[in-house]
C-alpha cells in the first residue's frame, strides 16, 4: 500500500512540474527575428527576411537554439519549426525563405555532396550505386508500368529545304492516344549514316519554335546529325490533348521521359539514322531531361545538359522533380544524375547568375571525380559563363557545338563562314505555325487523341490527386 502511494505521488509531482514547465516564464520565448540579430552579431554577417515571412513568429528556448561555432545549424534551428529554410547569396549575406523540397542553400548542397563522396571511392563501388539509382529512377518514373508503344504510324509532314538541311515535323504516339510533338532536323542531301541528337524543350517563352533552339537544331543538322526538337508535355501542341495546368501534374515528368526514349525507338527504325552515335542537349528544364535521359538510357553516347547541372536545386516544376527520384539511394541530386553518364563524353554548361552559379568549384569537381573513376577525367567539361544568365544563349550553343562535333564525329567545317567562325547566319528561323504538325487550328489532331489527364494517369495503374474539368 505504502508502494502505490509513493508512486502516486510521484506522478503527481511528474504532472505538477510538467504543468510548471509549460506555464512558467522560463521558457525564453522571444520574436525569431530577435534572435537572428543575436546570429548576426555573434558570426558576423546579414540575415534579410525581405518577404516578411518572420513577422509575428515567437519562438520557445529561441536563444539556446544556437550552436556556438556553426551557423548552418543554429539557422536550421529556428526556422526549421516554422518550414522556413536559409539560402546563402553569392555576396555573402543570406536570406530567409520557405521550405522547399527542390531546392536548399549551396552550403547545403556541398555537406550532400561530401556525403555523397564517402559512399564509393572506387570503380565497382560507384557502379553498385549507379545501378540502384538507375533502377530506382525507372521505377519512381513508373517508366517499368508504361503501356507498350502502340504501332500506329509517326505522324510527318512534307520537308522543308534549306542550305544543306531539311525541316519536318513528327506526332510520335508513345502512349494510346498520347502524341509526343516536335520537328526532325536532318542534313540535305542525307546519303550517309547520320549521328542521332535529341533536343528536350526546356521552360523557356515559346517553347520550341524560339530561336535558339531552332538555330541549334539546324546547326548540328548542318554538321551531319539527325535532331529532333520536341515539346514539353502540356506545351506547344501537346496543349491541344492537356490544358496547362496539368504540366505542373507529376505524370508530366514520366511522360517527357518516356518521350525521349520512344522517339529513339523511333529513330531506330530510320534507314540512315546510326545508333551508335547518340547525343541529348536541352537547357533548363530540358537539362533535366537531358541528365535523366542519359542516366536511363544506355544508347546516350554524348550528353550536354545546359543550365541546369546543381547540388542544390532539382527543378522548380513537378515535371522535374515531381517523382521523387531525388529520394533513390536515400538520397540523390543532379549533381550525381548527371555523373551517372561517366565515362561517356559529357559537357555541363552553366552560369553566374541562376542556380549553376557554384558549378566550376562545387559540381564540376564532384563530377570529375566520379569520370576519374574510370580513368577518364579529360571526357568531362565544363563551360562556365559568369556573367550570363539563364538561357541557352549563343556563347552557350558556341560551346555546344565543337563538343557535339568532337565526339559524334560531325562535320564542324560545314558551319563555318569563310572567316572559319561558326557562322548561324545560314539558318532559317521558321514561324511557329510552320513547325505544326496537326494543323494551323489543330485540325489534324486524330480522333483518338487523349484529353483526359486521369485516363493517362490510369494507364500506370495510378490515380490523379488532381482535378480537372475533362477538356472535350
Amino acid at each position: 500500500m505504502k508502494k502505490i502511494k509513493y508512486i502516486f505521488l510521484v506522478s503527481i509531482f511528474a504532472l505538477t512540474f510538467a504543468n510548471a514547465q509549460s506555464t512558467s516564464d522560463t521558457n525564453f520565448r522571444k520574436p525569431v527575428s530577435e534572435t537572428l540579430k543575436k546570429i548576426e552579431t555573434l558570426f558576423s554577417v546579414t540575415i534579410n527576411d525581405d518577404r516578411g515571412l518572420l513577422k509575428g513568429k515567437e519562438l520557445d528556448y529561441s536563444d539556446w537554439r544556437i550552436e556556438p561555432g556553426n551557423l548552418p545549424l543554429s539557422l536550421t534551428n529556428i526556422l526549421a519549426p516554422f518550414e522556413l529554410m536559409y539560402f546563402k547569396q553569392p555576396d555573402g549575406t543570406y536570406i530567409i525563405r520557405k521550405y522547399e523540397n527542390h531546392k536548399v542553400s549551396v552550403d547545403k548542397g556541398k555537406e550532400r555532396l561530401f556525403y555523397l563522396e564517402s559512399l564509393y571511392s572506387t570503380k565497382e563501388e560507384w557502379e553498385k550505386r549507379k545501378t540502384e539509382l538507375k533502377a530506382c529512377m525507372i521505377e519512381s518514373f513508373g517508366l517499368d508500368k508504361a503501356p507498350p508503344t502502340p504501332k500506329s504510324k509517326p505522324l510527318l509532314t512534307p520537308k522543308r529545304i534549306y542550305k544543306d538541311y531539311s525541316v519536318e515535323n513528327i506526332a510520335l504516339e508513345i502512349l494510346p492516344g498520347v502524341y509526343a510533338t516536335g520537328s526532325i532536323y536532318k542534313p540535305y542531301p542525307l546519303n550517309k549514316k547520320a549521328a542521332v541528337i535529341l533536343t528536350p524543350d526546356g521552360h523557356f517563352g515559346d517553347g520550341r519554335y524560339r530561336k535558339d533552339e531552332q538555330y541549334r537544331c539546324a546547326m548540328m543538322a548542318k554538321m551531319g546529325a539527325i535532331v529532333v526538337g520536341y515539346d514539353l508535355f502540356a506545351w506547344g501542341e501537346s496543349l491541344l490533348q492537356f490544358p496547362e495546368e496539368t504540366h505542373r501534374n507529376s505524370i508530366a515528368s514520366t511522360v517527357q521521359v518516356l518521350t525521349g526514349i520512344r522517339l529513339l525507338d523511333y529513330l531506330a527504325t530510320v534507314k540512315d539514322a546510326d545508333m551508335t552515335r547518340v547525343g541529348v542537349t536541352g537547357g533548363s528544364g530540358g537539362g533535366s531531361h537531358t541528365m535523366f535521359l542519359a542516366a536511363i538510357d544506355d544508347r546516350v553516347k554524348v550528353s550536354a545538359p545546359v543550365v541546369m547541372v546543381s547540388s542544390h536545386f532539382s527543378g522548380g516544376c513537378p515535371c522535374e522533380s515531381g517523382r521523387g527520384i531525388h529520394l533513390c539511394g536515400n538520397g540523390t541530386n543532379n549533381a550525381e544524375i548527371s555523373a551517372m553518364m561517366a565515362p561517356k563524353p559529357q559537357l555541363i554548361v552553366s552560369d553566374g547568375k541562376d542556380w549553376t552559379l557554384a558549378v566550376p568549384e562545387l559540381e564540376f569537381p564532384f563530377i570529375q571525380r566520379t569520370y576519374e573513376l574510370y580513368g577518364k577525367k579529360d571526357l568531362v567539361e565544363n563551360a562556365h559563363f559568369g556573367k550570363e544568365g539563364h538561357d541557352f544563349g549563343i556563347s552557350k550553343r558556341m560551346a555546344l557545338y565543337p563538343f557535339m562535333a568532337k565526339y559524334l564525329n560531325l562535320d564542324l567545317d560545314k558551319v563555318k563562314n569563310d572567316k572559319g567562325e561558326i557562322d548561324e547566319s545560314t539558318c532559317v528561323i521558321e514561324p511557329k505555325e510552320k513547325l505544326f504538325v496537326f494543323g494551323d487550328k489543330g485540325e489534324k489532331l486524330p480522333k483518338n487523341a487523349l484529353k483526359d489527364i486521369n485516363k493517362l494517369y490510369e494507364m500506370f495503374g495510378e490515380k490523379n490527386l488532381k482535378v480537372y474539368e475533362v477538356k472535350k
